[in-house]
């Protein structure tokens, strides 16, 4: 439990000095939250609470670099936990607004949640104009598709 209760305090430290104004450092505290995230060893509980924090950062941040990073540790949590549909939704919201590169990480987040109301919001992609949206809705639909018929065998 020693190495667990040290890896909260490593995220609560990153969180109290993502308050500061200056970008790299701001950058660097959710490069150490990602980089717990990667650990798997976190509660989900925990995991719930700092991917919600992280799109929060992803939504509001004005500095592309801290909007980059924040997703990067939300895409690295749905890697190694089963993240909710609810905890990412609010994503939904901004995705008019993300640029390509960030785009393409919250429909993979999506994709990752094997939630079906994330389909139709992932499917609206598929005719981008940037090749790596369409690229990363296609193989978002895929997955949500896959999901959706292995709970149908699975329920068969």
């Amino acid at each position: 439990m020693d190495g667990y209760r040290g890896l909260t305090a490593l995220i609560e430290s990153a969180w109290n000095e993502l308050n500061g104004s200056d970008t790299v450092q701001r950058d660097h505290c959710l490069d150490v939250v990602g980089d717990v995230l990667e650990t798997g060893r976190l509660a989900q509980a925990d995991v719930e609470r700092a991917v919600e924090r992280l799109v929060t950062v992803a939504l509001s941040e004005q500095r592309y670099t801290v909007r980059e990073s924040a997703l990067h540790a939300v895409s690295t949590a749905s890697t190694h936990y089963e993240l909710p549909y609810r905890v990412v939704e609010p994503l939904v919201a901004g995705l008019e607004g993300f640029e390509p590169l960030l785009l393409a990480y919250v429909l993979s987040v999506l994709s990752c949640t094997h939630d079906q109301a994330a389909l139709p919001v992932v499917e609206r992609f598929l005719h981008h104009p940037h090749a790596e949206v369409r690229r990363e809705a296609a193989e978002a639909v895929h997955e949500l598709l896959w999901s959706q018929e292995s709970a149908r065998g699975g329920a068969a």
